[in-house]
């Protein structure tokens, strides 16, 4: 059987080539495309040897076609997105009858139902816990949520522990961005965060500070992420400059 030939688009750090790589199966990624300069700095460290365009996925057309007697059919699948108004849930802070047909949000923003989605979650033995793919000798201080962020968006967070066994998914705007982007690590496992979360809408600004603080949050590295999406130890993160690359979020470690 020959080998198959693969053209990897959106091809980002690499992660079909690497998949396909580990699969065992008999391909050549051809060539690679993607405009994010960054994550070309690492596709181009750990695939030096497949060509990598810069460019859009228009360069297709510049690829020269073949004649065929039954040429090969194409589907696409693309879902239509509409764009949905977000109502939300019905927020309702206490269980009495006033609240009859709400969802009652016990702290946070989050419902019973939410919460409890993520401790069935968090109880399902066959998903590794999250302090299996975290690195030991980090600098955590430099991963901490500045104090804008937990007093802007400390209802939003999606926060786990190590022992946690979910995460949200996390895209190219964490560590720039806060809310939908990722979740955050509370990495003082002994603090309860209903106590810290219940307390906080008597207190002033300063106070709300100091409190969220005890929590620790902090984001998680991009080694971290790396782990978490399946990449091997041994992928290379490094570009010709020296400093570790933050591909998948805005973060930058030394």
């Amino acid at each position: 059987m020959e080998p198959l030939r693969a053209l990897e688009l959106y091809s980002g750090i690499g992660g079909m080539h690497q998949a396909l790589r580990e699969s065992c199966i008999p391909a050549q990624v051809v060539a690679a495309v993607d405009v994010n300069t960054v994550a070309n700095e690492v596709y181009k460290y750990n695939f030096p040897h497949t060509q990598l365009l810069a460019k859009t996925i228009e360069v297709l057309m510049e690829f020269p076609k073949t004649e065929s007697e039954h040429p090969p059919k194409y589907a696409i699948n693309a879902e239509k997105k509409t764009e949905e108004k977000k109502t939300g849930p019905k927020i309702c802070f206490d269980s009495s009858t006033q609240c009859s047909g709400k969802e009652a949000i016990l702290f946070k923003l989050e419902t019973a139902g939410e919460i409890d989605r993520k401790h069935q979650q968090d109880s399902d033995l066959s998903v590794r816990m999250l302090k299996d793919f975290l690195e030991d000798d980090i600098d955590k201080h430099s991963f901490f949520l500045p104090p804008k962020s937990l007093l802007r968006y400390a209802l939003l967070l999606d926060i786990v522990k190590p022992t946690s066994r979910r995460s949200m998914c996390f895209t190219k705007g964490y560590g720039r961005y806060i809310e939908g982007t990722g979740s955050v690590l509370q990495t003082t496992e002994d603090v309860q965060i209903e106590n810290i979360y219940k307390s906080l809408t008597s207190l002033s600004q300063e106070e709300k500070i100091m409190r969220l603080s005890m929590l620790q949050l902090r984001f998680f590295t991009p080694k971290e992420i790396a782990n978490l999406l399946g990449f091997p130890p041994e992928f290379g993160m490094w570009d010709t400059r020296g400093p570790q690359l933050s591909f998948i979020n805005g973060l930058r470690t030394h």
